[in-house]
Parts: C-alpha cells; structure tokens; sequence
C-alpha cells in the first residue's frame, strides 16, 4: 500500500463554538505534534459540505446540536498539511461532554484570554479574528 499524499485525504472540518464568552476546545488522546487542544473537528465525507462535516463532528465528538453560521476561512495546516477549513457554529441544543471516548480526552470552554495557554503556537489569522471580535477579553 503506498502512503497517501495531502491532495488524496479528506480535508478537516473544524467547528468554532461560541458561548456564554468563551470558545469550546477538544483535547484529542493522541496528539497531532504539538496539536493537543483544538477546535471539534474532522474529515469531510465524500459529496459532504464542510460545513455539515464540522456540525456532525461536533456532535459526534461532544453532544452538541450545533448550527453553522459562517465559514471563516480555509487553509493548509501549516503543522499537519491537511486542508483545514473552520465554520462559525451557534448550539442549538444539549451540554457538552465527551462523546466520543476513544478520541477525545477532555473538552474545554476557554477564554478568550487563555486561548495561548491551550494553543501556544497561534491560531489562523480569520479564526483569531472572529474570536476577537466574538469573546470578551
């Protein structure tokens, strides 16, 4: 079998959830490099929109019934080479928790002030600029 290159994978699918001031973030068990806490996220099916892929992995991964707002913006991860996209999301119903065991460890509601504490290399320029404007600092 030979290795598949970035243009043969799915791209990611990441949802920004905003509540009550502050932005949901997943700790995955196995960490991506540096990527420990990110955003709920994951591959988009064939023939799926990004957006509907970021609303079902934030279900499947935390619970949440989630809508998608806004596409805020896509780009290559400069750590992982995977086309990234990231969607604006409101919840539309439940709590979150973990959902999905066997690939979170933990989620998180974080300030807007201790986003550099969980994601100390920076986030995509469009995805910082919406949570500026969103959260309280």
């Amino acid at each position: 079998m030979t290795q598949q290159t970035t243009d043969e994978r799915p791209g990611i699918a990441a949802a920004i959830v905003v509540h009550e001031g502050r932005v949901l973030m997943v700790r995955r068990r196995v960490s991506e490099g540096q990527l420990s806490w990110q955003f709920p996220a994951g591959e988009v099916e064939p023939g799926e929109e990004r957006e509907a892929a970021a609303v079902r992995e934030t279900h499947e991964e935390t619970g949440l019934t989630v809508e998608a707002v806004k596409l805020l913006g896509e780009r290559v991860h400069p750590k992982t080479g995977r086309l990234m996209s990231y969607t604006a999301c409101h919840i539309q119903g439940g709590t979150a928790h973990v959902a999905d065991t066997e690939e979170l460890a933990e989620l998180a509601w974080v300030s807007h002030g201790d986003i550099p504490e969980h994601v100390p290399y920076g986030l995509f320029e469009p995805v910082q600029d919406y949570l500026d404007g969103t959260l309280s600092a």
